[in-house]
């Protein structure tokens, strides 16, 4: 086979040893450019992190990184091709280490995540240029995008310049659970942020005077609906808190939510019956509430019988992953902004488990499947002549 295993599992070590928690990517932003410029690629590196501070996300900081981007003139003709990993990991990620296993699984020491999301689809990207390179597989134009912090909501692809690609078609090594998998739709994301305030009064001398803010939420909560509204929309109230003392009736009340769907448009009509429910259910007691809903991202679905998915159902076959398959997630990723800027993208399982936590896990015979995989979709189709 091209992919060369012993390079490919070093490579994934050695982007795990990096400290990159989301916006601090400057060590692992660095390592990338130059591998990248070794390998032939035109390399760039924007200026999102300043987008951020500006924007009041981030504060300065010297860990800080901008977007690398990278280009890779054709061989072949065909149309360009993006291919995007994200740069950094969520918390516990300092400190990470790749233990490889005598049974082929590589586990993190237990202490912090693996960082195989998304260090797995790095080194596939990675070894798929360096197995084009070596073995002169025809192959179009190129683009190579590792945005920071794509695991608060995709903050490094939201700001990106989007003038500059040229593909209209995107793999995104972004996705956990079995190989030959890729999610063809994801949802919409609304942070809901929930103030109510009541009035305060001594919850022993004279409780009648005050307006009870905790009532009012769990009233307004009680009569909303928790978990699955429907097949493709829930929610979610994750956070509460208001009070000052245990004898005091409590005059204000902060609650954090939030709400899914692969459909935009329930997701706003959802958000809008939680203003009005708790608006009114504030009302009757006196009160007020304020529901504010920020979209994170935003919903996509690609095409089942686009360029994109047949390209994916071809590498799959190649590879041996059989038709391949195209699944809804209910996670984001950095695909949602793509998709808002006109490009049809897949986001493709990339040989990670158990993600998000420090049972995190990947093995070596998954990260090779998923070089194989990239250089299939990276590869110029022959196609015969009839």
């Amino acid at each position: 086979m091209p992919v060369q295993k012993d390079r490919l599992v070093t490579e994934f070590e050695k982007l795990v040893s990096f400290d990159s928690e989301s916006y601090h990517e400057r060590k692992i932003a660095d390592y990338l450019k130059a591998q990248l410029a070794e390998l032939g690629l035109r390399v760039t590196e924007d200026r999102a992190d300043e987008g951020l501070i500006r924007e009041g996300v981030i504060s300065h900081g010297p860990e800080h990184a901008g977007n690398v981007y990278g280009t890779l003139k054709g061989t072949a003709p065909g149309s360009p091709i993006l291919f995007s990993a994200h740069m950094d990991t969520v918390k516990p990620g300092n400190g990470k280490q790749a233990v490889i296993c005598e049974d082929g699984r590589i586990t993190s020491a237990g202490d912090t995540v693996l960082g195989a999301d998304d260090a797995g689809g790095l080194a596939a990207i990675l070894e798929m240029l360096r197995v084009l390179r070596e073995d002169g597989i025809p192959h179009p134009d190129l683009e190579v995008l590792f945005p920071i912090a794509e695991e608060p909501y995709g903050q490094g692809s939201r700001v990106f310049d989007y003038t500059q690609l040229q593909a209209r078609k995107a793999f995104v090594f972004d996705l956990s659970g079995g190989l030959g998998r890729a999610a063809a739709a994801a949802p919409t994301i609304l942070a809901l942020q929930v103030t109510v305030k009541g009035r305060s009064a001594h919850a022993g001398f004279c409780p009648e005077e005050g307006i009870h803010a905790i009532r009012i939420a769990a009233e307004a909560m009680a009569s909303l609906p928790s978990g699955w509204v429907d097949e493709s929309t829930s929610i979610n109230f994750g956070i509460i808190s208001g009070g000052t003392l245990r004898n005091i009736v409590p005059d204000r009340v902060s609650i954090e939510g939030e709400i899914r769907s692969l459909d935009h448009e329930k997701a706003l009509a959802l958000a809008d019956r939680v203003r009005t429910v708790f608006e009114e259910t504030a009302a009757r007691y006196g009160g007020s509430a304020q529901v504010r809903a920020d979209v994170q991202i935003r919903a996509y679905r690609t095409d089942p019988d686009s360029e994109t998915a047949r390209d994916f159902h071809r590498a799959c076959r190649e590879t041996g992953l059989g038709e391949g398959e195209l699944v809804d997630t209910f996670g984001g990723s950095d695909n949602n902004h793509f998709a808002q800027h006109g490009i049809e993208g897949l986001v493709v399982a990339s040989a990670m488990q158990n993600v998000h936590t420090t049972e995190e896990y990947t093995t070596v015979s998954d990260l090779v499947k998923v070089a194989e995989l990239a250089v299939a979709l990276a590869r110029k189709e022959e196609r015969k002549e009839e």
